[in-house]
């Protein structure tokens, strides 16, 4: 949805993302995840808070500012992302590659939280590893050591690597995590291959080129403890990089002085998860990636957002859009 003012300016974009988490398991809800029910004051089910309720926040300020475009500069972009939480990012992507649609000056994102305009994240490089070794019979007198125990040793040497700490003006260390580890079949079989999935959050003193390295090493020194027949191969599956607005930055800066005109004390945050903020920083669009209603059950079971504050949000959303348009 796009709202084009009556006078030239830059355009900017609201976006909120349409498809959710999955449920998880469905018996530790204390309702249905699709409730979708308003129970004392609190909006329920899976995708309530990220972001079903931006998405139609969103879009009730669109129907608002379509009626004024002619006393307004530049224009809106709505973008309603069905593919966000898969990480794919494809309505974003859709949109960037559409060579019609207007390009924005700076996107805020929808995701929930009272308390605070996020104006930054982490970046991410993810990936995954083949740890090989030679297959054989569990009960062989040759002792002979196996794809998931090379694979082990190297998710200790990953997990003992040194990371940085916190530096400069971005307030968070870079952070290490393992995320997975497949191999072998059968008890008689000493397995040949086992995959290690790996995610690295990335920060601007340690990016993208300092994680691949490290894992890279990491894998040289596994291969020269314990050779096998086929060295360990790294395959980047992702990267982002990280990004961190200026408090006086827009479209961080109308949003922070909309929220204060309203009454509210919030603060800027950088945030740990990545975000399409990350995808759009990648490309020249900054953007916030988060400032909404409170909530409970993010991505885990009885999600939830309470609706009293949903006036406020509105009108702080509403200021701000209104501030960056008549610029």
């Amino acid at each position: 949805m796009e709202i084009e003012a009556g006078r030239p300016g830059p355009w900017w974009a609201l976006d909120a993302c349409v498809d959710t988490a999955p449920y998880g398991d469905e018996a530790a809800w204390s309702f249905r995840p699709d409730a979708g029910d308003v129970v004392d004051g609190w909006l329920r089910g899976r995708g309530a808070a990220d972001s079903k309720l931006a998405a139609a926040l969103f879009c009730h300020l669109a129907a608002e500012l379509h009626g004024r475009a002619g006393e307004l500069r530049g224009g809106l972009a709505v973008l309603l992302d069905a593919d966000e939480h898969t990480g794919g990012f494809g309505g974003a992507r859709a949109y960037l590659d559409d060579p019609d649609a207007a390009r924005p000056a700076g996107v805020m994102i929808g995701y929930p939280g009272l308390e605070e305009v996020v104006v930054g994240g982490r970046g991410l490089w993810r990936a995954r590893i083949a740890v090989h070794a030679a297959s054989g019979h569990s009960g062989s007198r040759r002792t002979t050591v196996g794809a998931v125990s090379r694979a082990a040793h190297l998710v200790r040497l990953l997990d003992e690597a040194p990371l940085p700490g916190a530096g400069g003006d971005f307030p968070l260390p870079p952070k290490l995590t393992v995320t997975s580890c497949h191999g072998g079949e059968g008890f008689s079989v000493v397995p040949d291959l086992c995959e290690v999935g790996l995610d690295i959050r990335t920060t601007p003193d340690f990016g993208a080129r300092a994680a691949a390295d490290l894992v890279r090493a990491a894998a040289t020194e596994l291969d020269a403890l314990l050779p096998a027949p086929r060295p360990t191969r790294v395959t980047e599956v992702a990267a982002w990089p990280p990004y961190r607005l200026a408090e006086d930055e827009q479209p961080a800066a109308a949003l922070l002085r909309a929220a204060a005109g309203e009454g509210l004390r919030v603060r800027a945050k950088t945030a740990g998860p990545s975000n399409i903020g990350n995808l759009l920083a990648a490309v020249g669009i900054p953007a916030t990636a988060g400032f909404g209603l409170a909530h409970e059950g993010l991505h885990g079971v009885d999600e939830r957002v309470r609706l009293a504050e949903l006036p406020v949000v509105h009108a702080v959303y509403r200021r701000a859009v209104l501030g960056l348009l008549r610029v």
